[in-house]
């Protein structure tokens, strides 16, 4: 919750923010990007009045993080922006706190494209649906259509609710905590580095009806689906590469947690579950992988589980000792930590918000949506996958020169009797 200090309004980082701010570095950011694809070119100047009326309805967006003895913390913005801005060649760059007023959203427009970039600390993917979602439907209305406050679009016209700047987190930290934190090294799938800062990325448009088809002849969702494929390319490609021993394949899947948890707020609510293969146990099927991912969410992704783990990570963050150590030795700590127990464990990511749903009025003015993870702290691709109407969008996204991972995942696909479209910011 928003807390006073003095006349203006300041804002405790979530459990979710003070990891991504204490990882912040010149070369790094936790940056993520949506973006819609419209029927129309982009009207800049309308786009610009539409992103002026909606961020203020937004207060956790309208944001610039300041660095405290102790910890990190967000103050409303005031400065001038954030501005609409021509799109980049290589998307999700490292936010400077310091530079670009502050700001810590991005607003970019390309012919019929309109991209919004988010500082994780900000926001998760869900909170950031909501606000994307209204500024599009703002923008529209700036064009002239009548567009309805329905469908997760906020009315700019009114307050923000006090329950949409809750720290969720904290709201549902009860009981017994736990951390489930995994300390076996995994199958890194990393490559060559590309030159500072070159994200390369690549986008598989297909049927989501051919996904849910196909998922459903398996017994399992598509999210389940599509972990497993990119879980199976990847035991593939380590096989192939003959190490000495073949480690275990996971991946990260985060959760929104709003599902299991009545909670409206626009700011970080999830919590990552690991499916993992370990193929020093001997061979396995795709339909095995199949159901070892589908059984280890089902058995993982449960209310009382969740809010055991989100009860142990805050309490971590609120030990007395962490508390009392000064920043500039707590976030190297916290650095080290999270590349032990949240890059080690895991091969790879993979996120899927769901589908993106906007009212019947809004529906024949967007074309498609895309979604792109930025760079991780090493060379290696994320994926993602937003879908909308019939047409799923998958990314992968990384600073790596080798693109075996996203080929092999969709020739899979192909082989799976999935039509699959591929476009590439790639030179080659």
């Amino acid at each position: 919750m928003p807390e006073k200090a003095g006349a203006s309004e300041w804002y405790r980082l979530d459990n979710a923010g003070v990891l991504y701010s204490a990882l912040q570095k010149e070369t790094y950011s936790a940056i993520y990007r949506f973006s819609a694809v419209m029927d129309q070119p982009v009207d800049r100047q309308a786009l610009q009045r539409a992103v002026d009326q909606t961020v203020p309805r937004f207060p956790t967006f309208q944001v610039r993080i300041k660095k405290g003895a102790f910890w990190y913390y967000f103050e409303p913005n005031d400065a001038p922006g954030p501005f609409v801005k021509e799109d980049i060649s290589n998307p999700c760059q490292p936010v400077r706190f310091r530079e670009d007023n502050g700001w810590l959203v991005r607003f970019y427009y390309y012919e019929h494209r309109i991209s919004v970039e988010v500082f994780h600390a900000v926001s998760d993917g869900g909170g950031a649906l909501v606000f994307f979602k209204t500024l599009l439907a703002v923008y529209l209305r700036e064009l002239g259509h009548k567009i309805g406050n329905t469908h997760g679009i906020l009315d700019i016209g009114e307050p923000p609710r006090r329950e949409e700047l809750e720290d969720a987190y904290g709201k549902y930290a009860q009981g017994k905590g736990r951390r489930w934190k995994e300390r076996e090294k995994a199958y890194q799938n990393t490559g060559t580095p590309e030159p500072f800062y070159t994200l390369n990325v690549t986008m598989g448009f297909c049927s989501v009806s051919q996904l849910k088809q196909k998922a459903k002849g398996y017994g399992v969702s598509i999210t389940e689906y599509l972990a497993a494929v990119l879980i199976q390319v990847i035991l593939e490609k380590q096989h192939r590469e003959r190490p000495r021993k073949e480690r275990p394949v996971a991946l990260a899947i985060p959760i929104n947690l709003r599902a299991w948890f009545p909670s409206e707020t626009l700011r970080n609510f999830i919590l990552a579950v690991r499916p993992v293969i370990d193929p020093s146990l001997g061979e396995y099927t795709f339909e095995e992988v199949l159901s070892q991912v589908h059984h280890t969410l089902r058995l993982k992704i449960n209310r009382q589980r969740m809010r055991a783990e989100l009860t142990g990570n805050v309490r971590f963050t609120k030990n007395r000792l962490l508390q009392i150590v000064p920043i500039v030795l707590k976030n190297p700590v916290m650095s080290l930590g999270y590349r032990i127990a949240g890059v080690r464990p895991y091969s790879g990511t993979y996120t899927n918000p769901g589908a993106f749903s906007v009212p019947p009025e809004m529906e024949p003015h967007i074309r498609r949506m895309e979604v792109i993870l930025g760079q991780a702290t090493n060379p290696r691709v994320h994926c993602a996958s937003i879908s909308y109407g019939d047409l799923m969008e998958i990314t992968f996204a990384g600073t790596q020169r080798e693109s075996d991972t996203e080929r092999d995942f969709f020739r899979f696909l192909v082989r799976e009797g999935i039509h699959v479209k591929v476009e590439s910011n790639r030179a080659e």
